[in-house]
């Protein structure tokens, strides 16, 4: 399964064109952009980690590490395309324009911070494993039988090919040649449980043979292999031609969430040396080294204009109004059950009695 799901490579981590089919298409302009989308998520990313250890944010879930195969699949959508994240995908969220004081909301506890912009499709994360693949399965369906062209793209982990909501998902889009991608990110590990103790298949593509459909496996740290395989999904998608499964391999370098521990099981010494070799970034700022087309000036431009932002963000969440405690009643149902109105009516009695 490994030699016919070979891993495909545009750049390698060298800084050199590895497919000269796609160089032509590669421009310095491009390049410079895409360098500028992961830049901007790796220094939120690094910033909500600080903000969650300060006590600021709730726990919080990192990404580092993941750019590349975020931000280089949601740069392959159009507008008024679908996007399914995890509770991890805030780097691809926030590309597709998701608000960054938004996105911080959410890492505080409020619900505002589920709602994207007007005119922005984007599902509010999936918490239950692999749940979000049926949803954007049935809405890239729904797409369908409204005649638009429109496509939809769902994150999830190699954790979740071991659920059935994933075996579902890719049936029902096979069947039905749902206009959906499938977008997996490999980190070898579901938490603490590594890919070989989780599962038998040698890659996570393998398993769109038995759905029939086309699988492909791509280097997930390189920007450039992801976003030309997402694009080529999502052409297909339009063109009727039903879905696609991607396996990004990619390595995440922190734990799970800021509430776990990797190096109880996970040798961080792979994380260090990763940093060195097959970063995104830095394959990038190679890459750009190598066109003669790197400016520190230009760098550090981007890190002054993007910290800018964040603190701006930063701002606006904390002066956010207080939230109500009685939101957590809110749209559970559309009319209040019995129990539920009993829950609102002790929390008000709580209330006027700490008032009084």
């Amino acid at each position: 399964m490994l030699d016919q799901f070979p891993i495909q490579q545009v750049i390698h981590q060298d800084g050199h064109i590895t497919d000269e089919k796609y160089k032509e298409k590669i421009s310095i302009d491009k390049t410079k952009d895409l360098y500028y989308k992961m830049l901007r998520a790796r220094l939120l990313d690094k910033k909500c980690v600080n903000l969650q250890r300060q006590g600021r944010i709730g726990t919080y879930v990192p990404y580092e590490g993941q750019e590349a195969a975020q931000i280089g699949s949601a740069c392959a959508l159009d507008e008024g395309d679908w996007m399914f994240p995890t509770y991890r995908d805030h780097a691809a969220t926030l590309t597709f324009g998701f608000s960054m004081r938004n996105l911080l909301l959410n890492w505080r506890g409020r619900y505002e911070g589920n709602v994207p912009p007007e005119g922005i499709h984007i599902f509010p994360p999936g918490i239950p494993i692999a749940s979000q693949l049926l949803h954007a399965t049935g809405a890239a369906w729904a797409e369908k039988k409204h005649g638009t062209d429109r496509v939809s793209l769902v994150y999830f982990g190699d954790g979740a090919t071991s659920e059935g909501d994933f075996h579902e998902a890719l049936n029902f889009g096979s069947v039905f040649d749902t206009p959906t991608i499938f977008f997996n990110q490999n980190n070898g590990y579901a938490i603490s449980v590594p890919m070989e103790k989780q599962m038998k298949s040698k890659t996570i593509a393998q398993k769109g043979l038995g759905y029939n459909i086309p699988s492909v496996r791509i280097d997930g740290n390189d920007v450039f292999a992801v976003y030309f395989a997402t694009q080529e999904a999502v052409e297909r998608a339009r063109a009727g031609n039903g879905p696609t499964l991607i396996e990004a391999v990619t390595w995440r370098y922190g734990a799970h969430t800021t509430a776990d521990d990797a190096s109880m099981y996970r040798d961080q010494k792979e994380s260090e040396i990763r940093r060195q070799t097959t970063d995104p970034l830095l394959r990038i700022e190679r890459f750009l080294k190598a066109q003669s087309a790197w400016e520190e000036a230009w760098i550090n431009e981007l890190e002054s204009s993007i910290m800018s932002e964040i603190e701006t963000a930063l701002e606006e969440m904390e002066s956010y109004p207080d939230h109500e405690f009685a939101h957590l009643f809110d749209h559970v149902y559309d009319q209040p059950t019995w129990t539920i109105q009993d829950q609102v009516n002790e929390h008000l009695a709580i209330k006027r009695r700490q008032t009084q």
